[in-house]
C-alpha cells in the first residue's frame, strides 16, 4: 500500500491555539488523502514578572481571542487561563503512550478540555496515569514508559522540532511548509488541495 503523505501537527497542551487547532487538523484526514503526524512539543513561557506590560496584554489579548474561536469550535466549551506556566512533559509523553495505544485522539480531547477549565495538572505524572486509566489504559505502564521508551520518543520528537524549526504551537507542516495557528489551516488545505490530495467524494 502506498503511504500517504505526512502533515506534522506540532502542539503542546498548554496553548490555547494548540486546543483550537487539534480538532480541525484532526479532521483533515476526512477530507484529504493524507497522515497526521502528531508532534509533542514544549512551549518555553515566562510566567508573570518576567514579561513586560505589552507581553502581558498580548496574553490577555490571546485568551480572549481563543475564548471566541474555542466558542465557535465546542459549543462553548470553558476556557480559562492556567494560574502558572506548567511542565507539560508528563502529559506529552502520555500522548505518546496513548498514540502507542491506539487512543490519541480521546486522550489529547480529555486532555485539552480538562486542562482548561483548570482540573486537570498537565505537570502531574500520576493525574496523567490516573486519565489513562480512564481511557482503559495502565498506568503501571504508563509511568514505566514515561521514564523509558516515553522519555527517549519524546526527546527525538524535540530533536525533529528542531529540524523543522519549529518556535511556537500549533504549527503543521506539510512538504516543509510551515503553516502557523489555526488560522492558518485554510491556506494548509489550499496546499493541499493543489497537490491533488482531496479525496474523490469532496471534489
Amino acid at each position: 500500500m502506498t503511504q500517504k503523505p505526512i502533515v506534522k501537527m506540532y502542539s503542546d497542551f498548554k496553548s490555547p491555539y494548540a486546543y483550537i487547532a487539534f480538532k480541525p487538523g484532526m479532521e483533515l484526514t476526512k477530507k484529504y488523502n493524507v497522515d497526521i503526524k502528531w508532534r509533542p512539543f514544549q512551549l518555553r513561557l515566562k510566567g508573570k514578572g518576567q514579561r513586560s506590560i505589552y507581553s502581558e496584554w498580548k496574553v490577555k489579548y490571546s485568551y480572549m481571542d481563543a475564548r471566541r474561536h474555542a466558542n465557535r469550535l465546542y459549543d462553548k466549551q470553558m476556557l480559562r487561563g492556567p494560574l502558572k506556566i506548567f511542565d507539560t512533559t508528563p502529559a506529552l509523553i502520555g500522548s505518546l503512550f496513548a498514540e502507542k495505544n491506539n487512543l490519541l485522539h480521546s486522550y489529547c480531547t480529555n486532555v485539552f478540555e480538562s486542562f482548561f477549565k483548570r482540573e486537570f495538572a498537565a505537570d502531574d505524572c500520576n493525574e496523567v496515569a490516573e486519565l489513562l486509566e480512564t481511557l482503559g489504559l495502565s498506568k503501571d505502564e504508563y509511568l514505566d514508559f514515561l521514564s523509558n521508551e516515553g522519555k527517549t520518543l519524546f526527546e527525538r520528537c524535540l530533536e525533529e522540532a528542531s529540524e523543522d524549526q519549529i518556535f511556537g504551537v500549533p504549527i503543521f507542516v506539510f512538504n516543509g511548509e510551515q503553516f502557523w495557528g489555526a488560522d492558518r489551516i485554510w491556506l494548509l488545505k489550499e496546499r493541499l488541495t493543489e497537490a491533488g490530495l482531496t479525496k474523490s467524494s469532496e471534489k
